[in-house]
């Protein structure tokens, strides 16, 4: 059965107001969105989860989701409720799978403060995806943001590592030139991600 549901997680800092084109170009070609607001720096995972299993029921999901979007997408993955067998795809946009450079060099340099209980997620040390559901992971090599700064020669959207976006058993790995949070607003990416969508295995 085709996806026609799509669940999308926003990243640290942000809320679903900044995923709203995204989802409307979604809308636009038939899909049902549940743009999902968090906070990020306390999520709540029970609650979290039950609104995904909620929107999901027994029909085939994808997940689109911007940097930690995609580790609240794992997560829910591995608490493995009847609902989220039905995910079929996972497509990541900037997510530091591996866990976030820029998060550890806060937490040892004493900036725990700022990101409070979202190292829960960012700093993980995964190194594969074991789920059934598959995974795209898009990454960005425009590096506008502080990544140059603490890594110096590193390749990254600005924000993360382009290593940190990839695991061994993703279906898929691509790169477009941009910047960590212009990824959500590409129509480049866009259309890539409804031609995931539909595209059946």
């Amino acid at each position: 059965m085709a996806i026609r549901q799509v669940v999308v997680l926003h990243g640290l800092y942000m809320s679903g107001f900044v995923m709203r084109p995204l989802c409307s170009r979604l809308e636009k070609s038939g899909l049902k969105i549940l743009n999902l607001t968090y906070n990020t720096l306390s999520p709540d995972r029970a609650a979290i989860f039950d609104k995904i299993d909620r929107f999901i029921g027994g029909k085939p999901t994808a997940l689109v989701c911007h940097s930690m979007g995609g580790l609240v997408a794992r997560a829910y993955l591995e608490a493995n409720s009847f609902q989220s067998r039905h995910v079929e795809k996972v497509i990541t946009l900037g997510t530091p799978h591996k866990g976030s450079h820029i998060a550890k060099q806060m937490q040892q340099k004493g900036f725990d403060m700022l990101l409070k209980n979202s190292v829960e997620f960012l700093l993980p040390e995964n190194g594969d995806w074991p789920f059934n559901a598959k995974l795209y992971s898009i990454a960005g090599d425009l590096p506008i943001g502080l990544m140059p700064l603490i890594a110096k020669g590193s390749v990254s959207d600005g924000t993360v590592l382009i290593d940190e976006t990839k695991l061994n058993g993703m279906a898929e790995h691509k790169v477009f030139h941009l910047s960590h949070t212009s990824m959500i607003y590409s129509r480049q990416v866009m259309d890539y991600i409804i031609k995931l969508i539909n595209q059946s295995e």
